[in-house]
């Protein structure tokens, strides 16, 4: 039988293992450029999804004919007729519930009607027709998306292993020009599979590359090819081995991916309250930090949207959490708090250096250079929200 290990010895071998893991997934910080706003170009698939390349004179044949054939678009109905219906809760509420519903829906969400900015109105794909339906329905599915704590159930992989791996997730979504929906819910799928298995520390970079494929699929219009993937891993699987690791994800997900992210979430919050792109991107900066920290990975995603916008505004000095946010996101103020001062003890103090890739790339101009922004003072944070 072996001898326990003094409490000395114990954290001798903790860090050796810690420095063991980094050493083992250092490779993954060596594959993409550090610098993921330092732009590279589209990639060509982009040239085969418009009619750029064609000459002008068939683009205007084509159009022609087609004004000719009466196949013309129809427009968008006026700003007055769809804010009338938007603002008909009655019409909402008998969309909202369904005879055949297996579940019962909140009835207090029905009122929650996340719209595009007035602007946008006259856009016919920006016409949020569905919001109302997509919202609620994406609010019930949350329950059944809540993260256990199996980090402790995880006998070769820890935190920070996978901040690790988030980190080399966030510079592929930057590399392949992805949207960011896609790198969310790649980390939620990531999370769900760790939460159901018990992989070997040498399979992180297979499991995250295949979330990431998975997710580019369901969420982009033009995913990365399998070579891509391979090219990008630096062969380090067979293209074999890849596409039986997709099948082996998707089944032990059970084939349900559509998992609500708090991106979303966050943008129908800044478009139903007209939050200021800098603020909304401050926002964004915030909860894509939190992708890295293990510690948020049981957040309910439309509470934590809630929080990064608030802390967002108080960094800015532009209030606090009014009656309209209440009303859309269906948090009030003081359910927030505890996640705010959370979120802002993660800005002030829990800042690893060799994990910057979403501060490099919030770093830029494009961006706002919105991770320049210093976080708040605890106490001034604690002022702050309680006035």
């Amino acid at each position: 039988m072996p001898r326990p290990r003094m409490p000395s010895q114990v954290d001798g071998a903790a860090a050796a293992d810690n420095a063991q893991a980094e050493q083992e997934l250092s490779f993954l910080a060596k594959q993409i450029p550090p610098s993921p706003c330092d732009a590279c170009p589209n990639r060509s698939a982009f040239g085969d999804m418009t009619n750029a390349h064609k000459p002008l004179q068939k683009q205007q044949k084509k159009e022609v004919a087609k004004k000719a054939s009466g196949h013309i678009l129809k427009r968008p109905p006026s700003k007055a007729s769809f804010e009338e219906k938007q603002l008909n809760s009655d019409h909402f509420a008998k969309k909202g519930a369904t005879k055949d519903k297996e579940e019962e829906v909140d009835h207090s969400l029905t009122s929650v009607v996340p719209v595009d900015n007035n602007d946008q109105l006259d856009d016919f794909y920006a016409n949020c027709e569905y919001a109302m339906d997509i919202f609620i329905y994406m609010r019930e599915r949350e329950k059944r998306f809540l993260l256990q704590d199996y980090m402790n159930y995880q006998p070769d992989i820890n935190k920070k292993m996978r901040a690790i791996l988030v980190d080399w997730m966030v510079k592929v979504q930057a590399n392949f020009e992805l949207l960011h929906e896609t790198l969310y819910l790649a980390v939620k799928l990531l999370d769900h599979f760790l939460a159901k298995t018990t992989p070997r520390r040498n399979k992180l970079q297979l499991i995250g590359s295949t979330a990431i494929f998975i997710a580019s699929k369901f969420e982009d219009r033009d995913p990365p090819r399998v070579d891509e993937i391979l090219y990008i891993c630096d062969y380090a699987f067979s293209e074999k081995r890849f596409l039986s690791a997709e099948k082996i994800m998707l089944k032990v997900l059970k084939y349900d991916i559509n998992i609500p992210i708090a991106y979303s979430f966050l943008r129908q919050y800044a478009k139903y309250a007209h939050i200021n792109m800098e603020t909304l991107t401050l926002a964004r900066f915030i909860c894509e930090l939190t992708l890295q920290d293990y510690d948020f990975a049981q957040e309910i995603a439309s509470q934590l949207a809630s929080a990064c916008l608030l802390l967002a505004l108080k960094m800015k000095k532009l209030g606090g959490w009014d009656p309209i946010l209440e009303h859309c996101s269906g948090y009030k103020a003081q359910e927030l708090y505890p996640l705010v001062k959370k979120l802002n003890f993660m800005l002030t103090y829990r800042h690893d250096e060799k994990l910057k890739s979403v501060r490099s790339k919030y770093s830029h101009r494009v961006f706002f250079e919105v991770a320049k922004i210093p976080p708040m003072d605890m106490l001034k944070l604690e002022e702050a929200l309680q006035s």
